[in-house]
């Protein structure tokens, strides 16, 4: 890459939650003194919050996005996926290749690793075959019209075995993805099964499974009741203490041992970090990256980490470290580009401390879980809290994610496929 005229160069891999907000507040902080290069696959910041959403027709793929060139006009964009990192003294770069093969490297004063997660893989026999994803704009749009494309060759399935196949849905995973998935897909196959007069008295079946004892176990227990009894309300099976011990060509099994007719397998477990952090030769905690509590990597001068990729110490909970959230990802971003500022002359370094202000849950219509600042919410109170919270954290897009939200609830959602292709379950391949 070629040189700059500035004294810097801070160089951010990845652009999600912790790398879009450091981009930022660092281009606040230094961006007349100091080069800012940021490495993403896309290029573009996607609110994941909303994916659910996008999966049930209330809200439009592009509204949840916003352009990186456009929003980090004082950084330099690059758009590739990071392959390699060397740290030594005499090196200091990163490697990155393109979309379309092209290569490159870029020097650093100083690297901050925000490379998020991808999907968490349990050794299962045929889940990687099998299942479907759930962590980028391309899964949540293939998910939407492979929901649509089941229910419509459903209606016209002459065998019941097949029919029951198609209307069969297995959403693995009960938490706050898994759960809202679950909430938002069901209400999207009611929606469509009025409009296929075949499926008439088909029983189309949503099964929600995780191993923990009740959904959402992260909330208040009388929260995850709520959200529990909102979902049987609609017909949804929540299965707790189980979970799926093989998927095969249409079908899932139990650990119970019981199996089930499906073609339709959604994996919402969890995630772990990047796969570029295994490759970096630095110390790890649960596969994230060690830390400190100003999110300097020790050990490897110049280099922070925060967000998902990171095990970052969590100073209200001695001993343990910070939740793969959003909300943390955010608050580290801006945090550890003031710390980036002040290694660099620039103001004071400063622990991360921040208590968690709450959890959302949106299950569709006017229902809701949420608990801010620990109040417990539940019912259009807590879907009112939930969509305004939305609107507050996004970073654009909020007059038009408010026309969707407005217009599907005094108009029946659009109800058609998007024409996306297959998207495998992946959880290997590197995203910056």
């Amino acid at each position: 890459m070629a040189a700059s005229d500035k004294e810097h160069r801070v160089v951010i891999v990845g652009a999600g939650f912790a790398g879009f907000n450091a981009a930022r507040e660092l281009s606040r902080l230094m961006g007349n003194t100091t080069e800012i290069v940021v490495i993403n696959p896309t290029d573009y910041f996607l609110y994941l919050p909303l994916m659910p959403q996008v999966t049930g027709g209330l809200v439009e793929p592009a509204h949840i996005r916003v352009s990186l060139p456009s929003r980090l006009r004082k950084s330099r964009f690059v758009l590739g996926t990071v392959t390699h990192v060397d740290p030594s003294p005499t090196a200091k770069t990163v490697s990155w290749t393109g979309p379309e093969g092209a290569a490159g490297q870029v020097r650093y004063d100083r690297l901050i690793l925000t490379a998020g997660s991808v999907d968490k893989l349990l050794p299962i026999p045929g889940l990687a075959d099998y299942a479907h994803g759930f962590r980028s704009i391309p899964e949540a749009t293939y998910l939407r019209d492979h929901i649509i494309r089941q229910l419509e060759l459903a209606a016209v399935a002459a065998d019941p075995a097949e029919r029951a196949a198609r209307c069969t849905f297995v959403v693995v995973g009960a938490g706050y993805t898994g759960t809202e998935v679950a909430a938002h897909g069901q209400r999207l196959t009611t929606r469509l099964a009025r409009s296929l007069p075949g499926l008439a008295g088909q029983e189309i079946r949503w099964m929600l499974l995780d191993l923990a004892p009740r959904v959402l176990a992260e909330l208040d227990p009388r929260l995850s009741k709520t959200a529990e009894r909102v979902l049987r309300r609609r017909g949804v099976e929540v299965l707790t203490g189980e979970s799926v011990a093989k998927a095969g060509d249409g079908y899932v099994e139990l650990t119970t041992g019981d199996k089930f007719v499906t073609r339709s397998l959604i994996w919402c477990v969890g995630v772990r970090a990047d796969p570029l952090v295994d490759g970096l030769d630095l110390a790890t905690n649960r596969g994230r990256l060690v830390v400190d509590e100003f999110m300097a990597v020790p050990g490897a001068p110049s280099i922070y980490a925060c967000g998902d990729c990171a095990a970052v110490p969590d100073l209200t909970r001695p001993g343990q470290v910070c939740g793969m959230t959003a909300q943390h990802a955010e608050r580290q971003g801006k945090l550890v580009a003031r710390n980036v500022a002040a290694s660099l002359g620039r103001g004071s370094v400063r622990p991360y401390k921040h208590r968690d202000l709450g959890f959302l849950v949106d299950l569709g219509g006017l229902a809701g879980a949420a608990n801010p600042l620990n109040v417990p919410l539940s019912g259009p109170a807590a879907n009112a809290v939930t969509r305004a919270y939305h609107l507050y954290s996004m970073s654009g897009n909020r007059m038009r994610v408010m026309t969707d939200w407005t217009l599907n609830g005094i108009t029946s959602p659009d109800s058609t496929s998007l024409g996306a292709e297959s998207v495998p379950l992946d959880v290997e391949k590197p995203r910056a």
